[in-house]
């Protein structure tokens, strides 16, 4: 497998949404053994020679030269070559961006193939690849400049490219599940669930939630089981096993698993040190009294 990465590292970092960050050229050789994998930005894939197929999660489909692949942010991918016709190909990766193709309700990738204007993306690829290549003075305007050209043209004949508007209807998006979160949290709740709700895949769902709030949406789902159960600890005579049930989680071994590994302490422990708490206090009270 004959491939060169070279990362943008600009000294100078244009003010834009969008960010290029590497291109990479890649060629066949036999020795290339590829494995599913995920990326934090989006990924522009040109093939220039050959054929192969390319998969996203379970999906495959045929690659040929000329192809555009798009794929977004933490979706699951990976491309294989024929080995009687080796591919050969251009990534570039762009944080800031994410593709949607509105012809397919697709989320998660777009394919493009007889490409409109194909020798334009091609001279933007390989000029791009030249620049990073042997780099010169002003090269990281020229960089940037092309792939903000290149993500223009896209939106203009065949994608939409959203940039900071995606983000932040991505951001909306993730409030609206937060807040249908903390006001069902003792459903039945699932990441599934959660994508179809806010029209996002699920992939990107995570990985939009974990920015806007700091964890996943599931494991956001149990630490506001977690709040809850312990109010009902303290206050009510509730079994581990009925809270467990009422919380929506799984079965009790889990709702003391997902306890401990939050607080340190299993629940039957946490509600033995919240009643001698309270029972303290009253106690001072009484004697203050």
């Amino acid at each position: 497998m004959s491939n060169a990465r070279y990362d943008f590292a600009p000294r100078v970092r244009v003010q834009s949404s969008v960010n290029l960050l590497y291109v990479t050229r890649s060629r066949y050789e036999g020795d290339w053994h590829s494995l599913p994998h995920t990326h934090h930005c989006a990924e522009l894939f040109y093939v220039l020679n050959g054929s192969g197929f390319f998969q996203v999660e379970n999906e495959q489909f045929p690659l040929r030269p000329n192809d555009m692949v798009l794929v977004n942010p933490q979706v699951e991918h990976t491309e294989v070559s024929f080995s009687d016709s080796p591919m050969e190909y251009i990534v570039i990766g762009v944080e800031g961006v994410h593709f949607l193709d509105e012809r397919q309700n697709e989320t998660r990738y777009t394919r493009l193939t007889n490409l409109p204007d194909r020798e334009d993306y091609l001279f933007y690829l390989r000029t791009l690849l030249r620049e990073m290549e042997s780099p010169a003075i002003g090269h990281d305007i020229i960089c940037q400049g092309l792939t903000e050209v290149l993500l223009a043209q896209l939106s203009r004949h065949i994608v939409q490219v959203e940039q900071k508007s995606g983000q932040r209807k991505a951001g909306h998006e993730c409030t609206k599940a937060r807040r249908y979160i903390d006001e069902n949290y003792t459903e039945n709740i699932t990441l599934d669930f959660l994508a179809e709700l806010t029209h996002m895949n699920k992939y990107y769902l995570v990985h939009a939630f974990n920015r806007e709030v700091g964890c996943s949406p599931i494991n956001y789902l149990i630490a506001r089981r977690i709040t809850e159960s312990k109010r009902l600890l303290a206050s009510t005579n509730y079994s581990v096993s009925q809270i467990s049930q009422v919380l929506g989680f799984s079965s009790p071994s889990y709702f003391s698993q997902s306890f401990k590994k939050a607080l340190g302490v299993g629940p039957s422990e946490y509600r033995r040190r919240a009643q001698n708490q309270a029972a303290a206090a009253d106690a001072a009270k009484s004697a203050d009294e």
